[in-house]
Order: C-alpha cells, then sequence, then structure tokens
C-alpha cells in the first residue's frame, strides 16, 4: 500500500483533502426543527472550533427546514458548511442537496430491506446494484447543480442483507458497501465525494479504513476520507477510544476529517478532537508499505513469566510512580520495575523478568539478546511512534522472538492531553499486535490514573478487557430521551459487571445494527418508550423509560445467576 494522498474538494468555503489540514467537525444534538436551540447549539460547537456542522433530517418536513438553520446562522455571522445527515429516506436527502453544502447517506438507504435473500446468483447481484443506481441518480444531479458533497458512510452495524450474504459482517463488507457507490457515482462523472468507514469496535473501524485505501488505489481512486468511531460513550473511556481509532489512522496518512462521538454536549468533543489532530494529524508521507495492514494478527512471541505468547498484554509501573494508595483495585499493574535491570509482580513481590532498553538512538545487537529476557522500547518522547513501530517491524524481520514491551514518558501533559497522546501511541502498536505490554511514566499524572489509562488503552483495542464496556451514541436530533443521564444510571448500576458490553442508544437508527458487538441493548423507541435487547434479540419492548434501567438490570442478573 502507497502513501495515501487523497484528492482536493470543496464543502462551501471550506476545502478538504490533499495538503490541507485535517478538518473538525461536529453533530448538533437538538429538534432540527427548534432554531434557537440548534443555532444556539451550533455556535457553541463552531467557537469550540468545529469547521463543519452536521445536523439529522429524518425526514422531508426537517431537511427542508436546513434552510431556517442556515439563514439565521449566516444572520448571526456564521458561515461554516452544514452537513445533513440522512437516515431511511432518500427524498430527504434530495431536498437538504439543495439546501446545504454536503449530505450524509448510508448506501442501506438505497436498498431493499428486510427481504430475506441473502443467496444472489452473480446477475441477480448487478441487478441490485443497477437498483441502487436509479436510486440514487437524481441526487447525484442535483448534487452536481448546486456544488453539493456526498459522504458515502458505511456503518459496521448496518450492512445490507446482500453484502453480509457474500462478505459477512467484516471490514471487506464494509468497505465494498462503498465501493459499489463509489463506481456508480465514477460513472455518472460525480466526484464531489468523502468515505467514511466506522464502527464501535477499534480494531474493525482501522482494519476497514486501511482496506479502503487499498481498494481505492486499485481503481484509481483517491476520494478524501472521513474518521471516527462511533459510540465511543462519555467520559475518559470514550476520549481513549476515540483517539485509538482516528490517531491510528492518522498517524499512517489516513483521513482528511475527523469527527469525535461522545455521549455528552457536542461542543464537547471539539477539544478532544482538536488536541487528536494536534498530536497526530501531520502527514507522514515517509511511512513504509509493510506498517500499514488491513488485517489483524498478532505476533506471537516466546513467554516469559507473566508476559508474551498468547497471555493477555501486561501493565507496568515505574516504582518512582507507583503509589499502593492511589491504585484502583480493579487497576492493578501486573508488574513494578525497582531497577533498570528487572521486573518485580505487583502481587506478590516475586522478581520478574530481567529485560533490555532499546532507545531506538542507535543499533543493539537484539538478536543475541537472552530468550528469557523482555526488550523494552523506551526511545525519548520526541521520536514518533512511526519510527517505534518500523523498529519492531525491523525486529520481526530479523527473527527476534522475545516479548516487546513499549515504555514512553510523558510529560508537562494535563489529564486529557496525557490520556489522549498515549492512547494514540500505544493504541498504534496494540492494534496491530505487535507489542505485549504498556509501560507508561508521567511527571504530571497519579499512579492511579496512569494504570486506569493503561487499562482503558488495552480494553478500548480489545485486547484485555478489565471492566463493563459501554457502547454508547452521541444523541442528536432522533433521540427521544436524556441519553447522557441514562447512560450515567446505566453505569452506576452494571459497573461491576467486567467483561459485559452493554449498549445505549438514542434510536433505532443507532440500534440494533450499530451496537452488534453488545451483549445487552437500550434502545429509543418512541418518546419515552425503551426497547431492551439480548444480542439481536428483543427482550421486553416499549418499556417506560422510568423502569427501563431496572428491567435492564434484572434482565442482566437473571441471565447472570443461571450460570
Amino acid at each position: 500500500m502507497s502513501h495515501y494522498i487523497s484528492k482536493v474538494i470543496h464543502i462551501g468555503n471550506l476545502s478538504l483533502g490533499g495538503a490541507n489540514p485535517v478538518r473538525i467537525q461536529s453533530m448538533t444534538s437538538t429538534n432540527t426543527l427548534d432554531t434557537e436551540a440548534t443555532v444556539e447549539q451550533s455556535i457553541r460547537m463552531i467557537d469550540a472550533g468545529c469547521e463543519m456542522v452536521r445536523l439529522t433530517a429524518q425526514g422531508v418536513r426537517e431537511a427542508e427546514y436546513l434552510a431556517v438553520i442556515k439563514k439565521e446562522l449566516k444572520k448571526r455571522g456564521y458561515d461554516v458548511p452544514l452537513i445533513a445527515d440522512i437516515h431511511f429516506n432518500p427524498k430527504a436527502a434530495e431536498v437538504a442537496a439543495g439546501i446545504v453544502e454536503k449530505v450524509r447517506i448510508n448506501p442501506g438507504n438505497y436498498i431493499d430491506k428486510n427481504r430475506g435473500k441473502v443467496d444472489y446468483s452473480e446477475e441477480e447481484y448487478q441487478a441490485e446494484i443497477e437498483k441502487i443506481k436509479e436510486r440514487i441518480a437524481p441526487l447525484i444531479s442535483i448534487c452536481k447543480n448546486h456544488g453539493t458533497v456526498i459522504r458515502i458512510g458505511s456503518n459496521h452495524g448496518s450492512l445490507s442483507e446482500r453484502i453480509l450474504g457474500r462478505y459477512g459482517d467484516t471490514p471487506g463488507g464494509m468497505v465494498e458497501s462503498a465501493m459499489e457507490f463509489l463506481r456508480i457515482c465514477k460513472e455518472l462523472e460525480f466526484h464531489n465525494i468523502v468515505v467514511s468507514m466506522k464502527a464501535s469496535n477499534v480494531k474493525i473501524m482501522v482494519q476497514a479504513n486501511r482496506l479502503l485505501v487499498r481498494k481505492m488505489q486499485e481503481e484509481n481512486l483517491n476520494y478524501p476520507i472521513h474518521l471516527g468511531v462511533t459510540e465511543a460513550g462519555d467520559a475518559e473511556d470514550g476520549r481513549i477510544k476515540s483517539a485509538a481509532g482516528i490517531a491510528t489512522l492518522l498517524a499512517d496518512g489516513i483521513g482528511d476529517t475527523i469527527r469525535v462521538s461522545l455521549t455528552e454536549d457536542p461542543e464537547f468533543e471539539l477539544p478532544v478532537a482538536k488536541t487528536i489532530v494536534e498530536y497526530f494529524g501531520a502527514n507522514n508521507s515517509d511511512l513504509s508499505d509493510e506498517i500499514m495492514t488491513d488485517r489483524y494478527s498478532r505476533r506471537i512471541s516466546a513467554k516469559v513469566d507473566k508476559i508474551g505468547n498468547e497471555q493477555v498484554p501486561v501493565v507496568i509501573l515505574n516504582d518512582k510512580n507507583n503509589n499502593d494508595a492511589e491504585l484502583n483495585e480493579q487497576f492493578l499493574p501486573d508488574y513494578i520495575c525497582k531497577n533498570n535491570n528487572y521486573l518485580v509482580q505487583y502481587d506478590n513481590g516475586i522478581q520478574g523478568p530481567g529485560y533490555v532498553t532499546d532507545n531506538l538512538e542507535k543499533e543493539i545487537m537484539l538478536t543475541e539478546v537472552e530468550k528469557d529476557r523482555i526488550i523494552v522500547l523506551a526511545p525519548d518522547i520526541s521520536i514518533p511512534i512511526q519510527k517505534v513501530k518500523q523498529r519492531v517491524m525491523d525486529l520481526i524481520e530479523v527473527g527476534v522472538g522475545n516479548p516487546i514491551i513499549l515504555k514512553r514518558n510523558y510529560k508537562n501533559l494535563q489529564d486529557d492531553e496525557f490520556l489522549i497522546k498515549a492512547s494514540g501511541e500505544f493504541a498504534y502498536l496494540f492494534i496491530d499486535g505487535l507489542i505485549d505490554g504498556i509501560w507508561i511514566e508521567s511527571d504530571n499524572q497519579t499512579a492511579g490514573f496512569i494504570a486506569e489509562v493503561s487499562f482503558g488503552i488495552l480494553q478500548a483495542t480489545g485486547d484485555r478487557i478489565s471492566k463493563t464496556e459501554y457502547i454508547a451514541c452521541p444523541s442528536c436530533g432522533r433521540t427521544l430521551f436524556n441519553i447522557q443521564e441514562t447512560l450515567r444510571m446505566v453505569k452506576e448500576k452494571t459497573g461491576n459487571l467486567k467483561g459485559l458490553k452493554i449498549a445505549v442508544m438514542g434510536c433505532i437508527v443507532n440500534g440494533i445494527g450499530e451496537m452488534a458487538d453488545a451483549d445487552y441493548g437500550y434502545v429509543g423507541s418512541g418518546k419515552g418508550k425503551i426497547t431492551l435487547y439480548k444480542r439481536q434479540q428483543i427482550i421486553r419492548k416499549n418499556i417506560d423509560e422510568k423502569d427501563a434501567v431496572d428491567e435492564l438490570l434484572r434482565i442482566i442478573n437473571q441471565d447472570e445467576n443461571r450460570k
């Protein structure tokens, strides 16, 4: 895969792609028909750094009303591009395309749903693509006439039955779903396009985007790419998960615009997005091809004590950072380091393995390191994480089988900056299965916070589960209940259920597909009404919102007691 350079497109007065900066966007959570609330929130977002404002347009009425919002924003001196977010209603997309600068569509909007058909002959398969072409042609014609951009958004949880039947629920399926539309647009000579591959699973999101780049390059396409991790949740977990996926791709040189999706007011997403871009948004054109893989496989190293081979990655603290009083019992390190020669098991004080340090500044004879030693990569913080990854690849190339730990020492960072930079750098190696542990030092953070972030990074990349995981959408104008307060209550009552994934979704658009990985789901089904899921199966339908959290807990406890 050669380095990806996207084409430049124009979204209103904003240039996107090529050598332009990575652009930051977010989405309103208000009712689009509420002019005052939507305009006020949009202004708060713009003042926080939002360069494009996305609004939901679930129907033709909402799409038409975007003209009112646009006019009022301009009246108040704000002229950023507006994006219509379309679900289920192609007609709404056509209306919005004549008003705003960009429309976001899902390929699922243009296919026949719930036919129960998964086996297609090649002739039938191509006939379905011709149907899609007929259905999307009017939108493309309107976009051509108005200079409107289309974002083709392929989501892991909303692939068509036809795609699922041929490709499965995979990154390959996500990419092919979008590529069908890109080929149609090319045939219709429309190139004002942005593409996105989104998933709540960070590894799938990264693999899908890398595969998208590969496929577009094979077909001589180079559209700008929108990055985001869907339903990342809130607080530290949401920030870690977002940074893990977005930063990894930006470090690869992939991505032209980003949206951080947090279950918080949208203006709080912007500082997170700005920090990710600050640390990882530089264009890295010197990356070697082999370090960008679109397939996941963990490097199998030798087993040394509790480290390496198929064991979960370990967490290490330096003794000078370690303070037992600061540690949460849920996030205790596996090892601490008392000197520069060996590690000590945290739980019993037994001496663990010795290690050698590679600071990347000079070559050391790592091929001659004893087999029972750990290799600790500990470059100066000024050395880019891409060079660290290249060193790992070089070690693999020469046959080094020792477990490898990455050690980074962060200085003078506030908590959010530390969390985002550490998450992006360590995830960059964990997502490709290249290292066996995480060792963070910091002069500004407590031992407890360092340990919590370390375990949070491993949880975000799916490498080690240490707590309940929450998949939660950021809310939008379709949400008919207070999702932030609901998520807080769900977390309060289920936070002790280590290993479970629980989804809290504002509406049926984001459930049930987008919570495909979840064990249990809490999904808005109408005003004040909630439907509860176990995996993809409905357990209780249209419960009153006031009873739904307790009912979810009852169902979970009942299942746990049966085990």
